[in-house]
């Protein structure tokens, strides 16, 4: 009881002279920026099929990748016993040099992950203990704490579709965009808060955004985008052709539908590589709305919302006609990180504007 207590003690709303709401908006979109790092890093591992190269989950142990080569022949042989190196290191099979490499980039994404946790928990633990929370935020910053434990949760639950399952080279592809979706679900919501706060930094007297139906609306487009994109990184299905706007000279891609509709949809690499090219403008329209609807109010989130998509697009289109180059590639996951936040601060922008704010 003591302990509960305790806990509920520090999320108690602070008195207005002591909330830092201003503070609590700098360390978010700090970590809104980490963030989008491991976004990056996470498309870098996927693209280097390096996610099944650590086939266990050590949260404190693994923190030190091997130190010597003893502990480096250990991990290799871990991950010979798994599908994808059985069934794609080739005729000459892979070196040690080559482990390491992919080793090294999901080590990268495990240690930026335990990074986030640490710089969310420690400053959340400060401005609890001083009572420097605006009434009203203890409980969404406890969210997304919560998101961001989910979040390593739900990187385990992918790596282990393909380390346990003798069958599959990659991880699920379902999980994967779980796993993405999640991340980017816990940007947006790093960035909107951090909107609210800086609006209750200029005016104690500020309330939350509200969430319009246009913005839901952009919102659910959007979504749709990214879930395509997640599925088409998972399953390689960037690879199913390198022509554009045509795909392999044909504008309608063959499907086979043997399998039925719904495995089609959620299975088949060239439909869901059509699906992710076309849904794109359907997104497009959908921002440009956005972009103009806050235009007078919120200049600045009307450029960075027409930049990023603008760039992300064409990002795209080099990514396919490169033949899915891994730099290029990454290069399109950061925008469409970075799209998703200026979406989120133009939705927000949207919001003040409809209830008659000023934005921040």
């Amino acid at each position: 009881m003591a302990t509960s207590a305790s806990v509920s003690n520090l999320f108690k709303p602070a008195p207005q002279t002591r909330a830092r709401p201003l503070a609590i908006a700098r360390w978010l979109e700090l970590v809104a920026l980490l963030v989008v790092g491991i976004v990056v890093v996470g498309g870098i591992t996927r693209l280097t099929e390096s996610g099944l190269s650590i086939t266990e989950w050590n949260v404190v142990s693994g923190i030190l990748p091997p130190l010597n080569e003893a502990a480096w022949q250990t991990e290799f042989a871990k991950y010979r016993l798994t599908a994808e190196f059985r069934m794609e290191s080739g005729p000459a099979g892979m070196d040690l040099a080559a482990f390491k490499f992919i080793f090294f980039w999901e080590w990268f994404h495990r240690i930026l992950g335990r990074v986030i946790g640490l710089a969310y928990l420690l400053p959340l633990i400060v401005f609890a203990a001083r009572r420097a929370i605006p009434a009203g935020y203890g409980w969404r910053l406890a969210a997304m704490f919560t998101l961001i434990l989910g979040q390593g949760a739900l990187g385990w639950y992918m790596v282990s579709s393909g380390v346990g399952n003798t069958n599959l080279t990659d991880v699920s592809h379902f999980r994967l965009s779980a796993h993405l979706l999640t991340a980017l679900f816990l940007l947006a919501g790093l960035v909107w808060t951090s909107r609210d706060l800086r609006l209750l930094a200029r005016d104690p007297a500020a309330r939350s955004a509200p969430l319009t139906a246009g913005a839901a609306l952009v919102a659910g487009v959007l979504f749709v985008q990214l879930l395509l994109g997640a599925w088409v990184a998972g399953l390689n299905a960037g690879l199913a052709a390198n022509d554009w706007p045509l795909m392999n000279g044909r504008l309608l891609p063959e499907v086979d539908w043997s399998q039925g509709a719904l495995w089609t949809v959620t299975h088949d690499p060239f439909l869901l590589h059509f699906l992710h090219r076309w849904w794109a403008w359907v997104a497009v329209a959908a921002l440009v709305w956005l972009g103009r609807a806050v235009r007078k109010t919120d200049r600045f989130a009307s450029i960075a919302v027409h930049t990023a998509f603008g760039t992300m697009v064409l990002l795209g289109i080099a990514t396919v006609m490169s033949g899915v180059s891994l730099w290029i590639a990454a290069a399109h996951q950061l925008v469409g990180a970075l799209t998703v936040a200026a979406t989120v601060w133009a939705m927000h922008s949207n919001g003040v504007a409809r209830q008659g704010g000023v934005t921040a």
